[in-house]
């Protein structure tokens, strides 16, 4: 009986045929769930790849941008700088004074305005007669120079700022100058020049306070200053009966 029922339920429900049958439905969407989860790993995983690229890329601009826009405000603010201390001290164009008692030495000025404090005031170991006879026969070239300091400190002092210089007028050696702070006397010539822009004369004594036989032997004249480098200056003297030609050329050197 038992045997018999055993068949008759095997023949009725098929349980080996229907677990089979069901193993081979669940199986393949087993596999293919496990198919499209592994493509979707791999997706996310070049998506996640493709947006630390993109990260790191703009990233990399946003530090290239930061570089290039600090450079360029390093540049601005030393052309500023620059462009400041050139209008505290010398421009290009400057006012030139030579004066000296008839029997003394020369004095040499550069100002930025006839009324604003000397920016270089040095006194030539030659008497003022004696350029002005050099002047007579044509050009004058004068020639200073000076040596530079072993000391770093020393090495960032201003060209114009140089206390001692050899002189050399059209090749020749003229001694040392000396440069000078703007005292009451020589202020007291500047401001007689005041008025004057462009000439030469001589000023009485008693217009400078001084005493009797010392009369001032002036010229003044405007000059173009060209910066050649840290080390190196000129200033030509533009006269316009000349046809802007130089007849007085001062070059400043530091060798």
């Amino acid at each position: 009986m038992a045997k018999s029922s055993q068949d008759l339920s095997s023949r009725l429900f098929h349980w080996t045929k229907k677990v089979s049958n069901e193993d081979e439905e669940i199986c393949p969407t087993i596999k293919s769930c496990s198919s499209i989860s592994d493509e979707q790993k791999s997706k996310d995983a070049l998506q996640v790849r493709a947006a630390e690229s993109r990260i790191s890329l703009s990233f990399t601009r946003k530090k290239l941008q930061a570089i290039a826009a600090s450079r360029v405000h390093s540049v601005i603010t030393a052309f500023a700088k620059n462009r400041a201390h050139l209008q505290q001290g010398l421009g290009a164009r400057v006012v030139g004074t030579l004066f000296g008692c008839r029997r003394g030495h020369v004095h040499f000025v550069f100002q930025k305005e006839p009324n604003s404090t000397p920016a270089f005031l040095i006194e030539l170991a030659t008497p003022i007669t004696g350029l002005v006879h050099e002047m007579a026969s044509g050009l004058v070239r004068i020639a200073l120079e000076c040596s530079k300091e072993e000391n770093v400190e020393k090495r960032r002092c201003r060209l114009l700022e140089e206390p001692t210089w050899r002189t050399f007028c059209n090749g020749k050696k003229s001694g040392f100058a000396s440069r000078k702070a703007c005292g009451p006397k020589e202020w007291k010539v500047l401001k007689s020049l005041r008025p004057i822009s462009m000439g030469a004369g001589v000023l009485p004594a008693g217009n400078v306070g001084e005493g009797e036989g010392d009369e001032i032997m002036y010229m003044r004249a405007n000059f173009e200053r060209v910066v050649g480098s840290r080390d190196s200056e000129a200033f030509y003297m533009m006269n316009p009966d000349s046809h802007g030609a130089p007849e007085l050329s001062v070059y400043l050197l530091r060798v």
